[in-house]
């Protein structure tokens, strides 16, 4: 292993060590970790704890004086230490660390959350320590059965990817120092007959990297809930979203962070029945534009508008909002209804998200997906990062998403919800609109989700159980309501073959009806094809918008 050209290193080391007093004290006081940096483990048979210190000797001491219920469910130290860690580069492997152990899901941690102070920076040979030396000491640590799985399994996890331990870039950081210091301030200022609470609003588009953000506050806020001189000690709080895959994400996150309870994430019907007329303290609200603008029976919500319930019944509401998200005539939002909630509430805020993280594409590519959303089909776009490509067959599409899932795990085909037809039972299937190949409809059901299940390689997902996750590799169907218009060179959404009937309920009171059943349909094609990390493919059932989109592809390749 080398540092720099030329440079030889050690290998890591990993070493056992009892957690007790007299282990501790006898550490020999020549021993070179004593005033260098080195990461630790802490762990028993269930929990662990990840930190990284410039004084082991002394830190160990401090660890054997915390509560009770922490140190008898930890009875190992697992000391690392290699000669190249400087103060950066412990730091930045214990965050690797903390998010890698969480994914693994051996241990359930006892770590709580980091802070501005904390912050991770760029630091000289970040690199090195990046992709040597943490895949060397996952090794090490995988070998002493410290931890279960390979680093790419880990990282195709959703609880991974939505980590609140997550790394954050500065404008994340800076946005979660901003609403918590919102709710340390508004919490004391709050009275119990404000009829509204008040609204903190995170917006941005698909892959900016909002559900981590939330997912980071939530859990720093949960945090301070045992902090004494908090403003937030003894809070009452919730995150909720309307979404069952990505609840189940996060009650799979709440399982393997020991301060986390599965109880606080809940969807938001649910958790207004259970408080009733009962004032909380904050609700976070993850994918606010899937909250319902309408009554809705079916799902036992009685009232006009789930965010109104909810700013009713807690002191401060935090939500995640994006208006070309929105999938439901029953969940149709726009800003003209949000700025409304903004009136009502006694202070609100707004911050936008910007930077794209999820998909590592370039801008040519972003705008030429974004101008779906206007109907209009753009020049091909030229990526050397980001695979764009466009199918002439369903068959020849899935195939290749197959060998991306075997090469890089997490490639999956998604549709639009145009297909509904029964066949064979109760199977569902996604048709080959110029030949016989079939794929079945997602299914979906039990703890895992949709994408993360290994038999869903041979099924096509719909919007519904892809929103708000990553996929490696994304294989799109553009059904047959999504259909071209030669002469006017743009798209044209025929409504009436979207499937999704319970997308159109709650129509009363829309004054263009068309228009909005239009918008519902180009949004779920927006979400769909901002789902892939490396790379999007595309099959247009529609032979007019297929010829054309292979057409704009060929222009680009001759060129």
């Amino acid at each position: 292993m080398k540092l720099d050209k030329g440079v030889s290193v050690k290998m890591i080391e990993v070493i056992p060590l009892e957690f007790d007093k007299t282990s501790i004290d006898e550490i020999d006081r020549t021993a070179d970790y004593l005033n260098y940096p080195v990461i630790y483990i802490l762990n028993g048979q269930k929990e662990a704890y990840i930190g990284e210190t410039v004084h082991f000797q002394k830190r160990m001491k401090q660890h054997l004086k915390l509560k009770q219920a922490d140190r008898k469910n930890v009875d190992q130290i697992n000391l690392v230490k290699h000669e190249t860690f400087n103060r950066s580069a412990t730091f930045h492997l214990e965050t690797k660390l903390i998010n890698y152990f969480l994914g693994d899901e051996k241990y359930t941690l006892q770590n709580k959350s980091k802070t501005a102070s904390d912050f991770t920076h760029n630091y000289y040979n970040k690199s090195f320590y990046d992709n040597e030396l943490f895949p060397e000491l996952w090794g090490v640590l995988h070998k002493e059965g410290l931890v279960k799985n390979d680093l790419h399994a880990i990282e195709n996890k959703d609880i991974f990817k939505l980590s609140p331990f997550k790394e954050l870039s500065v404008e994340q950081m800076g946005l979660k120092e901003r609403v918590l210091e919102f709710c340390e301030k508004r919490i004391m200022e709050s009275k119990p007959d404000d009829t509204y609470g008040d609204l903190y609003v995170i917006e941005g588009e698909a892959g900016v990297g909002k559900s981590v953000v939330l997912s980071s506050i939530f859990n720093t806020i949960q945090a301070r809930t045992n902090e004494a001189g908090s403003n937030l000690h003894q809070t009452e709080n919730y995150l909720v979203v309307n979404h069952e895959e990505m609840l189940k994400t996060y009650k799979g996150i709440a399982k393997q962070v020991k301060h986390l309870k599965a109880v606080n994430f809940v969807k938001p019907t649910p958790l207004l029945n259970k408080l009733k007329d009962k004032k909380v303290d904050i609700i976070l609200v993850d994918e606010a534009h899937l909250l319902l603008t309408k009554s809705d029976a079916y799902n036992n919500f009685r009232a006009e508008n789930h965010l109104e319930e909810l700013m009713k019944r807690a002191k401060i509401v935090i939500v995640i909002f994006d208006q070309h998200q929105v999938l439901k005539m029953k969940s149709r939002w726009n800003q003209g209804l949000l700025e409304s909630f903004k009136q009502k509430a006694k202070v609100a805020q707004t911050y936008q998200l910007t930077n794209q993280f999820r998909m590592q594409a370039g801008k040519d590519v972003i705008d030429w997906i974004d101008a779906f959303k206007t109907k209009q089909i753009k020049t091909f776009p030229q990526s050397s990062e980001y695979e764009l490509r466009i199918f002439e067959t369903l068959e020849e599409m899935h195939q290749v998403i197959m060998k991306q899932d075997k090469l890089h795990g997490l490639s999956r085909v998604v549709s639009t919800f145009d297909y509904i037809h029964k066949k064979d039972g109760e199977t569902y299937y996604v048709y080959e609109s110029n030949g016989n190949y079939k794929l079945p409809w997602n299914t979906t059901g039990g703890k895992t989700t949709w994408a993360e299940k290994s038999e869903t390689i041979a099924e096509a997902g719909s919007i519904y159980t892809i929103q708000g996750f990553d996929l490696n590799y994304v294989g799109v169907v553009l059904g047959p309501s999504v259909t071209y218009d030669e002469t006017k060179d743009c798209l044209v959404i025929d409504t009436n073959l979207y499937k999704d009937t319970g997308a159109y309920a709650g129509i009363d009171g829309v004054k263009d009806v068309e228009l909005a059943k239009e918008q519902i349909v180009l949004n779920s094609i927006n979400v769909l094809m901002k789902r892939g990390v490396r790379g999007l493919y595309l099959y247009a059932s529609n032979q007019a918008l297929r010829d054309e989109l292979l057409h704009i592809q060929r222009e680009k390749v001759q060129t």
